[in-house]
């Protein structure tokens, strides 16, 4: 079959850009390029935030991050969900809450202090607690938690409400159920993508389909999947959430600053959701993709909630779910420019940070594409770290 070629077809005012994937991070890639005056379509094999963006605790956290670039751009994530917000573009669905660092034993209280240093070098406000201050603010607390700490600049947003929002407002064109099975090329340029309904022709061509991505990137050998596996209880309150913010287990960071390859825990965080319920998580097993949760699983993190946290031995559970975050080899998404293939750019391998990082990403792909300079520092996270990525895909 020969593709046309950009170049050989009428020029268009505004460039054609194809995303695919219409999770959190497509959607706010499409966002910026919509509102730059690119013709945007989404494609995805299932339908928007069908993913790890629909199946996410909604934490906009810098507390949670790991030192270093994440927590850095973290917090420039939060600026931008603030301004969407006095901009109406996220009015109702980003609010801020604090987030409450917990530590059960010696060790986690000095993971705690640890974060809490790299916070206050970004200039982030923390507050240390004993372990009567967090009885004082977080009240059922269990005689095991020994201290924490308060990081009150945090937010929540939850991923398919902002992935319909952006969608809404950038009037981009999403077709559903159209899975993409290879890259369109000529000339060893991305020109377009190929589905089961054609080949759909584009100037530019931005995979952010999570796993998805490995086959048309070539970055199979690179992503790793992780599923995570959470508790919803019943409510505990009729009038919003039942705690001031989410408890997160020092575990939960340790696990972070480690990053150690392959390696599969649970660390605790009990998420009170707006409509009084209880979320609780979740579980780090890397190397799966099924979505089914397990008893033994579930059974571990409701015994370590309920010893952080005795009032929930008040609730039942109503529901358990899993979801798939999409992580690297060396723990930092995949965010720039294909190494070898002009025309494709990669957004992809955020674990649990996609619900955060999404504003700056998006923003930084936006202006790729575009030819414009690149308004957030993300080039540590470009793909090229990981050689040519040659596809093993036909053209």
């Amino acid at each position: 079959m020969v593709l046309p070629d950009p170049a050989d077809t009428p020029v268009h005012a505004a460039p054609r850009v194809i995303i695919v994937g219409a999770g959190i991070v497509g959607a706010a890639t499409a966002f910026f390029l919509s509102r730059a005056g690119a013709q945007v379509t989404l494609l995805d094999a299932k339908v928007p935030a069908s993913g790890a963006s629909g199946a996410s605790d909604g934490a906009v956290s810098v507390a949670s991050k790991r030192p270093g670039p994440m927590m850095a751009l973290a917090c420039e994530a939060r600026t931008l969900y603030r301004q969407w917000v006095a901009q109406g573009v996220m009015d109702g669905t980003y609010h801020a809450r604090p987030t409450y660092l917990f530590a059960r034993t010696e060790e986690e209280v000095a993971v705690i202090a640890r974060q809490g240093a790299d916070l206050m070098e970004l200039g982030e406000r923390i507050l240390p607690l004993t372990h009567d201050e967090l009885m004082q603010r977080v009240p059922g607390l269990g005689q095991h938690v020994l201290a924490g700490m308060k990081v009150p600049d945090d937010g929540h947003a939850l991923g398919y409400r902002v992935v319909d929002r952006l969608l809404q407002i950038s009037a981009a064109q999403v077709l559903r159920h159209t899975p993409v099975q290879r890259l369109a090329l000529s000339d060893n340029r991305v020109v377009g993508v190929v589905t089961p309904q054609g080949t759909r022709v584009a100037d530019a061509v931005v995979v952010a389909a999570g796993l998805g991505s490995g086959a048309l990137t070539g970055l199979d050998d690179v992503l790793i999947p992780r599923k995570g596996q959470l508790i919803v209880t019943d409510r505990a309150t009729l009038n919003g959430a039942a705690l001031p913010g989410p408890l997160l287990s020092a575990g939960y960071l340790a696990a972070k600053r480690r990053m150690v390859l392959g390696q599969s825990s649970t660390s605790l965080v009990i998420d009170p959701l707006v409509t009084g319920q209880f979320l609780i998580g979740s579980s780090r097993e890397t190397g799966f993709s099924d979505r089914q949760t397990d008893v033994l699983t579930v059974s571990k993190l409701l015994r370590e909630a309920l010893a952080v946290y005795p009032a929930l031995a008040r609730q039942r559970v109503i529901r358990t779910f899993a979801g798939i975050r999409i992580g690297t080899r060396d723990g930092l998404p995949i965010v720039g420019p294909h190494p070898s293939l002009p025309g494709l750019f990669i957004a992809t391998g955020m674990e649990g940070d996609g619900i955060c990082l999404s504003p700056v990403v998006g923003a930084a792909v936006a202006d790729m594409v575009l030819g414009n300079p690149v308004r957030y520092d993300v080039s540590v996270l470009n793909p090229a770290r990981f050689g040519a990525l040659p596809l093993s895909q036909g053209s």
